[in-house]
């Protein structure tokens, strides 16, 4: 790949929900996706990255959970309900945790190496022709979500990325000019 190519599909991700609920990815391709998240920056090499990939029924256990959340810590009734079925709309929720460090340094470097992986997993995932867009957890919601996953209560949900086959493509977004702080 050239960088006129690398560019190009940097330009042309774009994050979609758009995409067939029932059409199942293959583990080989999700494999791959979250494969190229472990290329990330990663200081010190501590590898933090936590990930699930949730399928099938355990998309409606994932929702009960993070509305279970929610409610306990007083959501709006409408956000609580939505979320108990709003991971169906995907065939796979991949859940992105970052580790704990063993300083609290080193605990917000882990957080920026998971990020930088997430933004590869989305590329990776554009380059194999899915779509995809990376959520947030719901507030308050982190430890149930890490338990459902089987993560370390102590790691960090990320995000919640949706990943699937586009129905329909996204239309490009015009994007203001990089201001560029030139320093000489």
């Amino acid at each position: 790949m050239n960088p006129d190519e690398l560019e190009a599909l940097i330009r042309s991700r774009r994050s979609s929900l758009l995409l067939d609920a029932h059409k199942q990815v293959g583990n080989d391709l999700l494999q791959r996706v979250v494969d190229a998240a472990q290329f990330a920056p990663n200081h010190r090499r501590t590898w933090p990255l936590r990930v699930a990939a949730v399928t099938g029924a355990s998309r409606s256990v994932l929702g009960d959970t993070i509305a279970d959340a929610m409610a306990m810590f007083g959501d709006d009734e409408a956000k609580v309900v939505k979320a108990r079925t709003k991971y169906l709309r995907s065939p796979v929720v991949l859940v992105v945790a970052s580790a704990q460090g063993s300083s609290e340094n080193e605990t917000e470097e882990n957080k920026y190496a998971v990020a930088a992986g997430i933004q590869n997993m989305l590329l990776m995932a554009h380059s194999l022709g899915l779509a995809a867009l990376w959520g947030s957890p719901a507030k308050g919601a982190n430890e149930a979500i890490a338990r459902t996953c089987g993560f370390e209560t102590s790691d960090h949900v990320m995000g919640l990325v949706y990943v699937g086959w586009p129905t329909q493509q996204v239309p490009s977004v015009e994007r203001p000019p990089t201001r560029v702080n030139f320093l000489d």
